[in-house]
């Protein structure tokens, strides 16, 4: 009866365990995607703005496409000349995970 115990209580050690690495790899998941997402839009964005990208859409506009793309919403999107400055938000179990990137030429010495 005791090894009994000691198994059944191992196993849900072990599932406890499993449900919670499954869920930090989750989000850690969700949260790079969220960085992709915002690096692609504010480089769209940029390049929209530029005119390296010839299109009919207006910069944040671009970048909210290619943010929903990638799996995650557009949040703000601010250009100041060739520079775009992006915030997304991706979720993940009822969480939301942000992340913000900026695009644009070099900056001059």
């Amino acid at each position: 009866m005791a090894g009994s115990a000691l198994a059944a209580a191992l196993l849900v050690v072990s599932a406890t365990l499993s449900v919670g690495l499954a869920a930090v790899g989750g989000a850690a998941v969700t949260a790079q995607r969220a960085a992709g997402a915002a690096d692609a839009a504010a480089l769209a964005a940029a390049d929209a703005a530029s005119g390296a990208v010839p299109t009919a859409d207006e910069p944040c506009a671009l970048a909210a496409r290619v943010a929903a793309a990638s799996g995650a919403a557009l949040t703000s999107c601010s250009l100041e000349g060739y520079v775009a400055t992006v915030s997304v938000e991706a979720a993940y179990a009822g969480l939301a995970a942000v992340s913000r990137a900026r695009a644009g030429p070099p900056e001059e010495p």
